[in-house]
């Protein structure tokens, strides 16, 4: 009779201890996703119909990679990291219309979210990937996209405004195409 009492003891300290961590994490979770005030000011402008925000962030390369400075161009501009199973699924069909349609003035941009550099480079050379990754080692601008999901893609016109949003994935490459052609002809 006391073992099963101390075995009830038991599981209700644990089941209260599990509770408490999941609040904790919870809690801390809500904390750090929180919007920044700088962030939440051009946040209402990454929308369909919008200019697309503008950011500043390092290339694999090492160079400054600029949203203005690919204006003129169509840009399929995705949000991904390596430990994502549907971002890894969708990159061959991304990089694919990348080939398909750079020559007509399309640009992929993987905005690669919190992950090194050495890890990103190393994801990008098995997968024979060759389109830009630009890297959010900070989330600035997952924050301005306001990103909740991976992946995220927008699909920005050669004026600069977002003409679609897909959130989630993976995407097929005959969808990744018909956006992209689209934004094209805009």
């Amino acid at each position: 009779m006391v073992a099963i009492h101390l075995k009830t003891a038991n599981l209700q300290f644990t089941m209260r201890l599990m509770m408490i961590f999941v609040t904790v994490v919870g809690l801390a979770w809500t904390w750090i996703s929180r919007p920044l005030a700088s962030a939440s000011q051009s946040m209402a402008s990454a929308r369909i119909g919008a200019l697309a925000p503008d950011f500043a962030l390092q290339g694999l390369d090492g160079k400054s990679v600029s949203l203005k400075n690919l204006r003129g161009k169509a840009v399929v501009l995705n949000f991904w990291a390596t430990w994502c199973p549907p971002c890894r699924a969708e990159m061959a069909a991304l990089n694919q219309v990348q080939r398909d349609l750079a020559d007509r003035g399309l640009v992929v941009l993987g905005i690669n979210q919190l992950e090194p550099s050495q890890k990103v480079q190393r994801f990008m050379q098995e997968q024979g990937l060759n389109f830009p990754i630009a890297l959010d080692s900070f989330g600035d601008a997952s924050q301005t996209y306001r990103i909740s999901a991976l992946p995220t893609t927008y699909f920005i016109d050669r004026n600069g405004i977002i003409q679609d949003v897909v959130f989630g994935g993976p995407m097929a490459q005959a969808l990744i195409e018909s956006k992209a052609i689209s934004i094209l002809g805009q």
